[in-house]
């Protein structure tokens, strides 16, 4: 009897022993295919994005690139929906609800982002890029990169920079030559603390004004010309009443394009790189894409009798220049490590 209860002990304790492994395994199971990081990579997105350009507009096109790139990476996981032309409202709208992770992509204009941030005025330094190809080759640099981080503060992840072409200027009548041919005139400019400075340096009377009303107030005369890049020209058909351009690269135009600090930290760390590799991809055929059409789209100016002149001397502008460097170059360091790295 002694003998009988011993072996149901026995056995009693090997089948506790074997529930106990096997529970161990089930759980070790559980954990590799239930896990944060394993529903990392089998959760869906429907992401939205959103910026100001028309749908022709290069940025726009970038937008649609990134989207194909990450259904690409992310194998069908992630899918990008993109609210052109203000849909979502202007970008002040746009930047609340990047805050709160009711948009998740931004492509905001660094006019607007440089009223919140000052370090982006550095896009803004005059005659800085006497082309497209050499402002977008400053794009990685470590001043540039230092912009992005600061970004932070505002509940933003910034990704990278994408551009729309250099500014030239457009007139009623005559090209230019010198600040002189611009004293007094009222040009339409692009909201931004450091182009503000620089045109009035100049003498004209910079004047700010929303896109839409571009057009009617060259035709009517409220303005004299406009500050702008050969994209939105071409896309917005200013020309049509105003037809002397002067080819000057004094500055150029960067979208800044951020992530919502929100939206960003609910993804795992693996579909955090699949985002910046995907932008990186985009922005990187983008940039490519927006200098090819630098030609392009001036070829397609002269087709339409605009009448092109370059400005290949600058130093006329040379005390303006000066005077809005040392301005921002004292109020931000990063400014000041971004001008030296143009020089170089």
């Amino acid at each position: 009897m002694k003998q009988k209860n011993s072996l149901k002990l026995s056995i009693l304790a090997i089948l506790s022993v074997l529930t106990l492994l096997l529970a161990g395994c089930g759980g070790g199971s559980q954990q590799a295919s239930g896990g944060n990081e394993a529903s990392g990579k089998e959760q869906t997105y429907t992401f939205k994005a959103t910026h100001v350009t028309q749908e022709t507009h290069v940025w726009h096109q970038t937008a649609l690139k990134f989207g194909e790139e990450l259904d690409k990476l992310s194998n069908g996981r992630m899918k990008l929906d993109v609210y052109p032309a203000s849909q979502l409202g202007p970008e002040k709208d746009m930047v609340s609800q990047l805050e709160t992770g009711a948009i998740d992509f931004g492509f905001l204009t660094n006019a607007y982002m440089s009223t919140r941030q000052e370090s982006l005025n550095a896009w803004f330094m005059p005659f800085a890029f006497k082309s497209l190809k050499d402002a977008v080759a400053v794009r990685e640099s470590a001043p540039a990169k230092d912009m992005l981080k600061e970004l932070e503060a505002q509940g933003l992840v910034g990704l990278d920079f994408g551009f729309a072409g250099n500014r030239h200027i457009l007139m009623k009548d005559g090209h230019i030559a010198s600040p002189a041919d611009l004293k007094g005139k009222k040009v339409r400019i692009i909201g931004s603390p450091a182009i503000q400075d620089f045109w009035t340096a100049i003498g004209a009377g910079p004047t700010a004004m929303p896109l839409p009303e571009v057009y009617t107030s060259l035709q009517t005369g409220v303005i004299d010309g406009i500050d702008i890049d050969l994209d939105a020209l071409v896309t917005e058909k200013y020309y049509e009443n105003a037809e002397n351009l002067t080819l000057t690269n004094h500055f150029t135009f960067p979208t800044v394009i951020v992530m919502s600090q929100a939206s960003y930290n609910k993804l795992s760390a693996e579909d955090q790189e699949i985002v910046k590799t995907a932008i990186k991809n985009a922005v990187d055929w983008g940039v490519q894409e927006a200098i090819n059409r630098e030609s392009a789209n001036l070829e397609t100016l002269k087709q339409a009798g605009v009448k092109v002149e370059e400005l290949t001397d600058a130093t006329s502008f040379e005390s303006m220049i000066k005077q809005v460097e040392e301005t921002y170059s004292q109020k931000s360091p990063i400014i000041k490590a971004f001008l030296e790295e143009t020089k170089k």
